[in-house]
């Protein structure tokens, strides 16, 4: 991917983080009948789709008590950045102490730091952040390039469509979300490695080429969804982050 290509990404990351909150146009009022003194992701974190898109799975947040226990009844409030939306956006805790919401991303190619947020006792407001990853057309080729050449060694969890070969290489491969490592390395240098192999960086042979498999345009995508999906988030040289 080229730098105009990765700034163009992180510009939209800091647009998607700096936006105001949705807020609903009809506020239903829900009132609680009971506190908590903890706010935990129960599942739905860390997802990715398509921009404008509906997430897979619901974002589940859950409501504890000093001793861990669920609270049913407590509210939890759902906010995100501009252009994210919830289904519903505030919802009481269920028997388990369980608030279920559907998120649908924005539509630009971005980080997005969602946050949830209850009330203890005292009034004083509980947090909880998640961050879900909204990939556009060319992010979305590149998870699609990734899935097919290279999800087989780089991740080592098995699915029903594909099994792992993680364990069995002698030189463990990075992970497409290790930011620590591939954070350091240039677009030129990733674009290299994709084309030539582990032996172009002095890496492990046991990366093969793709130069003869992926055009430039592909290897840019597989560049730009790394980028994307990185953690911590990559921070492309030379960029000016505005201070809240």
């Amino acid at each position: 991917m080229s730098t105009n290509l990765s700034a163009s990404a992180l510009i939209f990351f800091a647009i998607a983080t700096a936006g105001c909150a949705r807020k609903p146009a009809t506020i239903v009022s829900l009132h609680p009948t009971a506190y908590g003194s903890a706010l935990v992701e129960t599942s739905g974190g860390k997802q990715m789709g398509a921009t404008g898109t509906m997430l897979a799975q619901p974002l589940v947040a859950q409501v504890n008590d000093d001793q861990g226990a669920g609270v049913a009844g407590a509210l939890v409030e759902f906010h995100g950045p501009f252009g994210i939306s919830f289904e519903p956006s505030a919802a009481l805790t269920d028997a388990s102490g369980q608030a279920t919401t559907n998120v649908t991303l924005g539509g630009m190619a971005a980080r997005y730091q969602l946050t949830a947020t209850t009330r203890c006792k005292a009034q004083k407001e509980v947090a909880l952040n998640v961050v879900e990853v909204a990939l556009g057309y060319q992010q979305e080729l590149g998870y699609q390039l990734g899935e097919t050449y290279c999800a087989r060694c780089h991740n080592p969890e098995s699915s029903a469509e594909r099994v792992s070969n993680y364990d069995n290489l002698q030189v463990k491969p990075h992970t497409f979300t290790d930011g620590t490592t591939l954070n350091k390395m240039t677009d030129a240098e990733l674009t290299s490695i994709i084309d030539h192999g582990g032996v172009a960086l002095n890496k492990s042979a046991l990366m093969p080429p793709y130069g003869y498999t992926l055009d430039k345009s592909q290897t840019q995508a597989l560049v730009a969804y790394l980028r994307l999906v990185s953690d911590p988030p990559y921070q492309a040289p030379g960029m000016v982050y505005a201070q809240k």
